[in-house]
């Protein structure tokens, strides 16, 4: 009978356990780590990582490496016998170059994806300041083209000289016609006082 409860009192508590597990409002136990973690500034290991790609991009890494192993060959093979550390086959020095190649791979792409990721940002900087020239242009030009509107409505100097010479000229016909009318109308006066004297004769 007591191992029938011990079993019961089991179940029970493993259900009790696989409902609080199931349940989303209970937070979920943290597994204890086989070593303990450390924290890591990614930031200095991408500045490192570029500095070390971007040294094994220059002419310099290249002539150091190639001294080195022109040496290496050199003492290996012409050296005194009792001091060649990797005789022909050059098996060490085939590791420490294969050592050199599998470490500078994941750097020089740890270090191309940092210039990607600052392309990226560069692009998008780029791109919010073409948009924005864009848009200013855009007010620039409907500005430039309401002020042509407004200037096409406002007389200008020119537009007002030729209309006070058109006003000129239509006073000055005026005036000529008024001082050749006066004459006409002092003409036909005499005529009419002629006529009436030529009546009473």
């Amino acid at each position: 009978m007591a191992r029938d409860d011990f079993r019961d009192e089991r179940r029970d508590s493993s259900s009790r356990v696989g409902a609080r597990a199931s349940r989303l409002d209970v937070p979920r136990g943290t597994r204890r780590k086989l070593l303990p973690r450390r924290n890591y500034d990614p930031e200095a290991l991408g500045r490192s990582s570029e500095r070390v790609a971007r040294f094994l991009g220059t002419g310099t890494f290249l002539i150091v490496m190639t001294v080195i192993i022109v040496a290496w060959v050199l003492w290996n093979v012409f050296g005194p016998g009792g001091t060649k550390w990797d005789v022909y086959p050059f098996i060490f020095l085939t590791l420490v170059l294969s050592l050199q190649a599998s470490y500078s791979a994941p750097l020089i792409l740890l270090a191309a994806n940092r210039q990607e990721a600052r392309d990226r940002v560069n692009l998008e900087q780029d791109r919010e300041a073409n948009a924005r020239a864009h848009a200013d242009m855009e007010f620039l030009a409907r500005e430039m083209a309401s002020l042509r509107m407004a200037i096409g409505e406002v007389a200008t100097r020119d537009f007002l000289r030729s209309e006070l010479r058109s006003l000129l000229a239509d006073l000055e016909e005026r005036a000529q016609t008024e001082e050749s009318t006066p004459s006409a109308v002092g003409d036909q006066s005499a005529v009419s006082r002629g006529s009436g004297r030529n009546l009473e004769a």
